[in-house]
């Protein structure tokens, strides 16, 4: 696993962040890992466009489109 170093955290975020970590039972470092694990278990919408666009397109048929949906009206 990786070490993050952040400097420059203003006193009152961390007095926040610890006072969070107190109330949710874990310690600092277990808080802030599992809100950086949040945070990089969803994708931006940049990455998310970036994902569609690498996709191949599909082929599209109006007539399939208008048969299966006249089916499904059935």
């Amino acid at each position: 696993m990786a070490i993050i170093q952040i400097r420059d955290v203003p006193e009152a975020t961390e007095r926040t962040l610890k006072a969070r970590a107190e109330r949710a039972g874990k310690s600092l470092a277990a808080y802030l890992r599992d809100l950086l694990n949040e945070e990089a278990a969803h994708p931006t919408p940049d990455e998310v466009m970036a994902r569609i666009a690498a996709d191949e397109p599909v082929p599209y048929d109006p007539d399939f489109v208008a048969e299966t949906l006249r089916e499904g009206r059935r």
